[in-house]
């Protein structure tokens, strides 16, 4: 076998963790160091901050050190309301090193030929070729559910009309407020105008996956048409961020509709619950999470993928994990890749490896 890959990951929340974690347990990886945000974290153990065993490696916020390490790749899981604002500076520094990076926080990057802000993915191409490097962003949804999961069933199509993923969650165990509350109007009464309903913010937010899918179907969108719902609660719902009072909204769903030939032909629907009573006329789901792809065309095809367990609370674990696997098990062919910025057009199926040891 060859040396083990170098590996850093950027954070330690939920994803982060959990990457660490399964870098930590396969031989063709290595962890050598781990980024935090909070002064708190430093000088920490990264293995007791993912809550396993120690490893023997301190958490730092000094990106400088880290970039002295010279990974081979970085896993990059930061969260927060800055996202793509706080997170494309680090990309530039990481790519210009000749460093490789993997990234669930920047998911409008899953198809960077569509990304919202042209002059970002320029510097980032530049980074890229510049430092012989890829950067690969994906996830669950964005990510497999709404990309590869569609597309692999649409190679049963002769012929299609209209082709729809769902994502259907119960999110009660997102601790972040200011997200949830303000970003998405959760807890607030139904005047509330939250951040979703920004003029064009919808259709900004699922944009890439819509033109990958259509890519990979070889079509052209011309528009992209988003719109908000939401759901009153008719009780208190104690949450990880407080409590959604009664009369406040408790369910939300956004809705992208891509343009093909004048109808809306690729749709994405993300609908969030923060309990499973609300909204009891949506698409419900009893698990973790469950993604759906739905196919009208010839023939007609059906499929939903449920992760977690069935009646499940487990704090999204299942969804988080799937989001964190998606690009750990993407590092050897993100090392491998050509330099530059990557979609999941690109890539071959990223199978896991040592996933039975």
């Amino acid at each position: 076998m060859t040396s083990p890959l170098r590996t850093v990951v950027w954070s330690t929340g939920g994803v982060g963790s959990i990457a660490i974690d399964a870098i930590r347990r396969r031989p063709d990886m290595v962890l050598v160091g781990v980024w935090v945000h909070s002064e708190e974290k430093v000088g920490k153990d990264a293995g007791e901050l993912a809550g396993g065993d120690r490893l023997g490696i301190a958490a730092t916020n000094d990106a400088d050190a880290l970039i002295a390490l010279q990974p081979d790749c970085v896993v990059y899981a930061a969260s927060g309301p800055e996202r793509d604002a706080g997170a494309v500076p680090d990309y530039l520094r990481l790519l210009e090193a000749g460093i490789n990076v993997v990234s669930t926080t920047s998911t409008s990057l899953v198809y960077p030929p569509a990304y919202y802000s042209p002059d970002w993915r320029d510097q980032m191409a530049q980074a890229a070729k510049s430092g012989d490097a890829s950067f690969y962003a994906s996830g669950i949804f964005p990510g497999f559910g709404s990309d590869q999961l569609a597309l692999l069933l649409a190679t049963q199509s002769k012929k299609i009309d209209c082709i729809k993923v769902t994502e259907v969650a119960l999110n009660d165990h997102y601790p972040v407020a200011d997200v949830m509350m303000n970003g998405m109007g959760f807890g607030h009464p139904l005047d509330f105008e939250p951040l979703l309903k920004t003029p064009g913010f919808i259709e900004m937010a699922w944009k890439a996956p819509i033109h990958l899918m259509a890519a990979g179907l070889g079509v052209e969108v011309s528009e992209v048409r988003g719109s908000l719902d939401r759901r009153l609660t008719d009780r208190d719902i104690e949450v990880a961020f407080g409590t959604i009072k009664a009369g406040t909204c408790g369910a939300v769903c956004t809705r992208a509709a891509g343009v093909v030939n004048g109808r809306e032909a690729i749709v994405i629907e993300h609908i969030i619950r923060m309990a499973r009573d609300v909204a009891p006329d949506w698409l419900a789901s009893e698990f973790d999470a469950t993604y759906r792809v739905d196919i009208e065309g010839d023939p007609d095809i059906h499929c939903a993928m449920n992760l977690g367990e069935a009646e499940g609370h487990g704090a999204g674990h299942a969804a988080m994990a799937a989001t964190a696997m998606r690009v750990v098990n993407a590092i050897p062919y993100v090392v491998e890749a050509p330099a530059g910025l990557l979609s999941s057009l690109d890539m071959p199926n990223t199978l896991p490896r040592y996933a039975f040891d």
